[in-house]
């Protein structure tokens, strides 16, 4: 996913930060900003973020749902009459 090229320090960004969006924008790769030589933060376009966000959303509904077949049901009148009592509603 990332490539040596998209490797740059903080200090390069804050130098030319209009040549980094230019180039995130085209090339729809996150960059990976170092200080001291040691990854700090990553970079990337919008369009790209809001994709990597709506995917991971997605990815989430995923696990959901597959931990929700995973787990024992019961029977709606038991659980019924266990909110009743609980909640002291009688019928």
């Amino acid at each position: 996913m990332f490539h040596s090229s998209d490797i740059y320090t903080v200090t390069d960004f804050s130098r030319k930060p209009a040549e980094h969006i230019k180039r995130l924008n085209e090339s729809k790769r996150p960059e990976i900003l170092t200080v001291n030589g040691k990854a700090a933060v990553v970079i990337q376009d919008a369009e790209s973020y809001e994709k990597m966000a709506v995917l991971a959303d997605y990815a989430d509904s995923i696990l959901n749902i597959r931990q929700a077949l995973g787990e024992e049901g019961r029977e709606l009148k038991d659980f019924a009459k266990e909110f009743e009592t609980k909640h002291g509603i009688k019928r």
